[in-house]
């Protein structure tokens, strides 16, 4: 495990450098991973126009500040991501302003499709769902895991799931709006609870 998380180590980008690669990748008619097609291009760009809202309006709560300022022991933050997709697009923003908000962390993204042996290391319910957050120690070991969504949102798509038999266009747009009123809050509850 200590030899795959360091070869996706190796390859991790920054928040910074993670959003210019999507933003460059957009100037191309591109996404990020191996596959490329007009609905990925487009989702792309969505979420492009999501995380630069975000990265303007997102607020940390006082009890997310509270217990990131007071962290002891360094954290390297891994996240498998992709620019394609919705869930790391509303989540992202928000750990990259946790991470931020501390000394102790230092947020690292790596591309889903090119660190294949890590995502299968950390699957949800047997699947390679996106955004992963894989927390480590100063001797690489892991701290606790997150992801892909929030705790409520979560709870929202097993419930439809469970009702509906699959995930449709309406659970996603409904989704999408919880994302927009809870506004960070719920990831942070989550995290907060993990720290």
């Amino acid at each position: 495990m200590k030899d795959i998380i360091n070869e996706s180590l190796s390859k991790a980008i920054s928040y910074p450098e993670y959003r210019g690669l999507v933003s460059n990748l957009l100037l191309e008619k591109k996404s990020t991973g191996p596959n490329q097609s007009d609905d990925l291009y487009n989702y792309s760009l969505l979420n492009d126009r999501r995380m630069k809202r975000l990265d303007k309006t997102s607020k940390l709560t006082n009890a997310t500040i509270d217990k990131v300022t007071k962290l002891s022991t360094p954290q390297t933050w891994l996240v498998l991501t992709e620019g394609w997709c919705g869930d790391a697009a509303q989540n992202l923003p928000v750990l990259h302003k946790i991470a931020e908000a501390s000394d102790k962390i230092d947020l690292k993204l790596v591309l889903r499709d090119e660190n294949l042996p890590l995502m299968d290391a950390f699957l949800t319910n047997g699947g390679r769902s996106i955004p992963k957050l894989v927390a480590l120690g100063e001797n690489k070991e892991v701290l606790f895991t997150w992801g892909p969504r929030p705790s409520t949102a979560t709870k929202m798509i097993a419930d439809y799931k469970e009702e509906h038999g699959k995930v449709d266009a309406h659970i996603k747009q409904e989704l999408q709006v919880w994302y927009n009123k809870n506004k960070g809050e719920n990831i942070q509850e989550d995290i907060v609870s993990l720290l």
